[in-house]
């Protein structure tokens, strides 16, 4: 169990990591009507491998053969979900699409309990329940279930899996490491995939500097957030405040897309929330019960140390 200090890191910085995806929904849309979605992919995680390694080449080297191999073992996953993400995208409406990919919080703590056979608090499971509803009430507008609504299940079933092996997988010390090797196989397998019809670059400035953002921010930062953060916290928990993404998108869209502030928004947003809100507080509230339980009689002001502190 990590110290209540990492564990409140950990959240925040997903919670960080929601904006920024939540940020790049517009510019994802922009430059796959001038890049083909393997290219995009491609070119976009091969700088991040690059840039990653250059800085810190010696983290993959400390991983050691069988870390070596899960890691690419994850940067499969990942690989997948994104590419079934970014394809079903192209002929499903953003806001079915926005559901669908969703629905990995409900896929995460159903694989975890049924294949894994991990104990799911009845409270967990009322947070995953009100954060899949709002994700309804937020995106959902209708549905008609063709091929690019089954790819970007697929991409949801895909990313519930990343997120449980990263769980199981990830360690603090090794989490750089860990991030860099699924960079390249992000990076390699997409490239390899548009590389038969050639490989279109953006052509403008500002599709540059969207990439640019991509590279650094979307890529290169939350592959190592992610990584981290969930060396810290369970599986769902991550799932559960990761449906703060949809919220996020649709703010910035708000903000810079021109759309307008919705029912929806309202609603769906604050079941979101709230759901993460209560994951967070059960844990907070779970936490302080094991350190008064862990307190010897007549030792009460003294300082409990945690496993793994």
């Amino acid at each position: 169990m990590a110290a209540t200090g990492t564990t409140r890191l950990a959240t925040a910085l997903l919670v960080a990591l929601t904006i920024v995806w939540g940020s790049t929904f517009f510019l994802i849309r922009d430059l796959v009507q001038h890049v083909p979605s393997l290219d995009f992919l491609g070119v976009r995680f091969l700088l991040a491998a690059v840039v990653m390694t250059l800085i810190a080449w010696r983290s993959i080297a400390r991983l050691g053969r069988p870390l070596l191999l899960r890691s690419a073992a994850l940067g499969g996953l990942y690989t997948a979900a994104q590419i079934l993400q970014t394809i079903g995208l192209e002929t499903t409406p953003a806001s079915v699409s926005g559901f669908l990919t969703g629905l990995y919080v409900v896929l995460t703590p159903l694989i975890a309990a049924l294949a894994l056979r991990h104990r799911i608090e009845r409270s967990t499971w009322v947070a995953v329940a009100v954060a899949a509803a709002g994700l309804v009430v937020l995106t959902l507008t209708g549905i008609s279930f063709g091929v690019g609504e089954a790819l970007t299940l697929g991409g949801a079933l895909a990313y519930a899996l990343h997120i449980i092996a990263t769980a199981r997988w990830a360690t603090t010390e090794h989490a750089l490491g860990i991030s860099i090797v699924q960079l390249w196989v992000i990076g390699l397998v997409c490239l390899a995939g548009g590389a038969p019809d050639g490989i279109t670059l953006p052509d403008t400035g500002g599709q540059w500097l969207s990439m640019a953002y991509m590279v650094v921010f979307a890529s290169i930062g939350a592959m190592w957030v992610q990584t981290w953060a969930q060396a810290q916290i369970s599986a769902t928990r991550a799932a559960v405040i990761m449906t703060a993404e949809p919220v996020w998108a649709t703010a910035f869209a708000i903000a810079f897309g021109g759309e307008q502030l919705t029912w929806r928004l309202l609603v769906g947003g604050g079941m979101i929330l709230g759901a993460m809100y209560a994951v967070e507080l059960l844990a907070a509230r779970r936490h302080a019960t094991a350190t008064r339980d862990e307190t010897p009689t007549g030792a009460i002001d003294a300082p409990v140390r945690m496993p793994g502190e």
